[in-house]
């Protein structure tokens, strides 16, 4: 068994950048609380924020381009 103490681990809040604890006693994790996670899902909700992607131009056919 290993004597040495659990390091407490805090981590930004990803939305307002507040310290908070990283651990399953935080529900919120890695937020800081219900609103900063409710802002945060609210923002990729209504595609504010959008996972980058080399999308075809729009007159491209769809599918894959090697099976044309």
């Amino acid at each position: 068994m290993s004597t040495e103490p659990k390091r407490i681990l805090t981590v930004p809040c990803p939305q307002c950048g507040e310290q908070t604890l990283y651990a399953s006693s935080n529900p919120y994790r890695p937020f800081c609380s219900q609103r900063c996670k409710a802002i945060d899902f609210g923002a990729w909700a209504s595609e504010t924020f959008r996972v980058p992607t080399e999308a075809p131009p729009e007159d491209a056919p769809f599918g894959d381009p090697k099976l044309h």
